[in-house]
């Protein structure tokens, strides 16, 4: 999780956020990956293996974004309606979620590789200017960020 993300979220130094790891359903199935991937990652955050977060699952979308639709299906969450972050399967669901995002719920979209030794932006052909100054502006605060942290343990 990168500490730029957790503070652009919520406009100030946030220590702990809450990441639903987004599948088509929300039990283990061995036939799709995505739910042994999303249990996984859980299971690495209870571990103390991913810092700073709380994941939850696999959990699909209605899920994550709604504690009343985790109580109507059973299911048991410190994420569901509390969700952050909202970590897709793969390229496609990211992309599907994003346009849905955008589109339907006029948010505004930021298109950056984390991971990589500097953020690598992804610009949409279609997307507005006001878009490409945030991904610029983020991927500047996420590499700046990196800086500091190479200083403190060099």
């Amino acid at each position: 999780m990168h500490p730029v993300l957790a503070e652009l979220r919520t406009g100030q130094r946030v220590s702990h956020v809450f990441i639903a790891a987004l599948s088509a359903v929300e039990v283990v199935k061995p036939a799709i990956a995505s739910t042994i991937d999303a249990a996984c990652l859980s299971k690495m955050a209870e571990r103390g293996q991913i810092r700073h977060a709380t994941v939850d699952g696999p959990l699909a979308f209605d899920n994550a974004i709604s504690a009343e639709a985790a109580r109507i299906k059973h299911i048991h969450s410190p994420v569901a309606g509390h969700v952050d972050i909202l970590l897709a399967p793969d390229l496609n669901a990211a992309n599907i979620l994003s346009k849905d995002l955008e589109y339907l719920a006029n948010a505004t979209l930021a298109g950056i590789v984390v991971g990589a030794k500097v953020p690598i932006l992804l610009p949409s052909r279609s997307d507005p200017p006001v878009a490409r100054r945030v991904a610029a502006a983020l991927a500047v605060l996420m590499h700046n960020q990196g800086d500091k942290a190479d200083d403190r343990s060099g």
